[in-house]
């Protein structure tokens, strides 16, 4: 059976360095989401997210330089160029990683198509005018090692490795070349441009990277929190703020995604829990229909790994078993007379065919510092068929080291908010908000407030037609020499 998807799953796309000192940039970008269409998979859907925690979750503990946190199965993707003259690549972006990284000339058993249908480019650094190698003994490369790169001498690049939790690896080198982008200079007025920035030159992949499939692309593109990133790199320049925001349409597709100050609407936020790989907050309470869910201790334990990890990649969302049964049980609660079925012996699912928002609960989050998460049954019921609604929640498949399970919320309950990351402050927020509208962000170095809106636009590929999102970006004075 098919589930007939309504989870706007967005790509996030290219946010690089602006040349100029003095400019202030707002940029723009394309991106397409990999589930789309009314007939998707229950099946599909849940292997996704499986791969994709089997990767990331059990890799929290591996340093960086060595072993990365990375997702390669992230639900968003977008079109970059790289090199002088640039060529196009599609790379996965998700906030659970965080260097960019593209399969290159040279590479031993990288994927030769995509089910996603678009042609799969390898980078070659000699074809590109501007591309440079990073040595082994540059700032970049010693940082990423904690320390000297064992065995480096003079000529060497710097290499780079990440393994992932289901065995996955990708290996190589570091390049520092072009990347390009559309910078807005306006409002909703867009001109090309491109910047420098160091990112991963693999040459080698194995396990599931290695096979060409419906998921392969040329690469991922990390929004995390390490110095690695693409925006961490940027800040590092001191030329623009580590704040970047996203707003998910799951009625009508699109949405926005912004980089820099949103100065309308104002959300509230609640603190990031430091010195973790992903985006973790400290869940208080939960309430469905306002009768609150008797939460296990562990969840309040983050300084281990655990607690609630805020997650764009993921699909659904994840709860403890035991936080998974009081859920359901209550949200069923005002409706026992309804027959359950377990489809594809994940999905708890049952005919009804009013609205749901007048027959199930809302469900709530509460977070520190007061701040308020709210899944509406619309959100969280899937319609299946004509006459079938199944439940999104799920129980835990992954686990931490010691383990205990984590809670995971994914676009199931991210959709029709605008999330922001501040990672100048350490702190999340959101709001329910209409994603096919605009926002208004302000560059801090002029006080121009520019108006940000969603766009919808079409693929000129068979296979991609569909929603596209439009992402604004709003850099400020960026700055990183080439």
């Amino acid at each position: 059976m098919d589930l007939r998807e309504r989870l706007v799953l967005f790509h996030v796309g290219l946010f690089v360095v602006q040349f100029c000192c003095f400019a202030n940039a707002n940029l723009v970008l394309h991106v397409e989401r990999k589930f789309k269409g009314p007939n998707q998979s229950l099946r599909e859907i849940k292997a996704h997210d499986t791969r994709r925690h089997g990767r990331f979750l059990s890799a929290v503990d591996v340093p960086l330089g060595g072993n990365g946190l990375a997702s390669s199965t992230g639900l968003y993707y977008t079109k970059i160029g790289l090199g002088s003259p640039p060529k196009d690549y599609y790379v996965q972006v998700d906030t659970g990683s965080d260097i960019l990284w593209v399969n290159c000339a040279g590479c031993t058993a990288c994927p030769k198509k995509s089910g996603l249908g678009m042609d799969l480019t390898l980078y070659d650094p000699s074809q590109s005018k501007t591309s440079n190698v990073v040595p082994c003994d540059d700032e970049f490369c010693t940082s990423m090692y904690d320390g000297p790169v064992s065995g480096c001498k003079q000529d060497m690049s710097c290499p780079y490795s990440i393994t992932y939790g289901d065995g996955s690896m990708t290996t190589g080198s570091y390049v520092k070349d072009l990347i390009t982008f559309d910078k807005v200079n306006g409002n909703l007025q867009t001109t090309p441009d491109n910047g420098s920035v160091i990112f991963g030159c693999g040459n080698k992949q194995s396990g599931t990277l290695s096979s060409s499939s419906d998921e392969s692309l040329d690469g991922i593109m990390g929004f995390g929190q390490a110095h690695s990133s693409v925006l961490s790199q940027l800040a590092s320049t001191q030329k623009m703020k580590k704040v970047f925001s996203h707003c998910l349409d799951n009625i009508k597709g699109g949405g926005i995604f912004a980089i820099g100050e949103v100065v309308q609407p104002k959300l509230n936020t609640t603190s990031l829990v430091p010195r973790m790989a992903h985006y973790n907050v400290i869940l208080k309470d939960m309430e469905v229909g306002g009768d609150s869910i008797q939460l296990p201790l562990d969840i309040f334990d983050s300084s281990s790994g655990r607690g609630t990890i805020i997650d764009s990649g993921t699909t659904l969302a994840y709860l403890p078993a035991s936080v998974y049964d009081q859920l359901v049980e209550k949200i069923l609660a005002q409706q026992s007379d309804l027959k359950l079925y377990l489809i594809e012996d994940q999905f708890t699912c049952f005919h009804y065919s009013k609205n749901v928002d007048d027959a199930f609960p809302v469900v709530k989050f509460f977070f520190e510092e007061g701040l308020t998460l709210k899944a509406y049954p619309h959100e969280y019921l899937f319609k299946f068929d004509d006459d079938m609604q199944c439940i999104g929640w799920q129980k835990s498949m992954s686990e931490t080291k010691d383990g205990k399970d984590l809670i995971l919320l994914g676009d199931l309950v991210l959709s029709n908010k605008l999330v922001m990351y501040d990672l100048e402050n350490m702190v999340i927020g959101w709001g329910d908000y209409n994603c096919s509208s605009s926002i208004k962000v302000k560059d801090s170095s002029t006080g121009t407030v520019y108006t940000v809106g969603a766009h919808d636009l079409s693929s000129a590929s068979t296979v991609l037609i569909g929603r596209i999102l439009t992402l604004f970006l709003l850099a400020i004075a960026l700055l990183i020499s080439t």
